[in-house]
């Protein structure tokens, strides 16, 4: 498959791609950030960092994980594309979720007739 460009994105695996979420209908949702570790047809799961000081104000992090299932209607979320080889840094790609609504299966295919190649 080809290299991950801004232009093909939803096309591509999702999973091990950092990701924030920085639009929602669900205004708790905004802010949500870390790693796509599943994709379901209409949902993100990311896992980020359980922060300690949510309930004791240290601040500090437990080291523990959190899978927080976000869905992809009405979400916006920026990836962020590690750097190409010879390129210079990063890029930041903001999509609107539903154009990843789809299984990662199908949304990912390069063969047949699909409505994502």
């Amino acid at each position: 498959m080809s290299p991950v460009t801004p232009e093909t994105l939803p096309r591509h695996e999702l999973v091990g791609l950092s990701v924030s979420v920085t639009g929602a209908d669900n205004p708790d949702l905004v802010g949500i950030e870390g790693e796509v570790v599943t994709e379901t047809t209409k949902t993100l799961g990311i896992e980020r960092d359980r922060q300690a000081g949510a309930r004791d104000g240290s601040g500090a992090s437990d080291g523990s994980t959190r899978v927080s299932h976000v869905p992809k209607t009405g979400t916006t979320f920026e990836f962020d594309l590690p750097a190409a080889l010879g390129a210079s840094g990063a890029q930041v790609v903001a999509v609107e979720g539903r154009r990843l609504v789809a299984r990662s299966a199908r949304r990912t295919e390069n063969t047949g007739d699909s409505k994502w190649r």
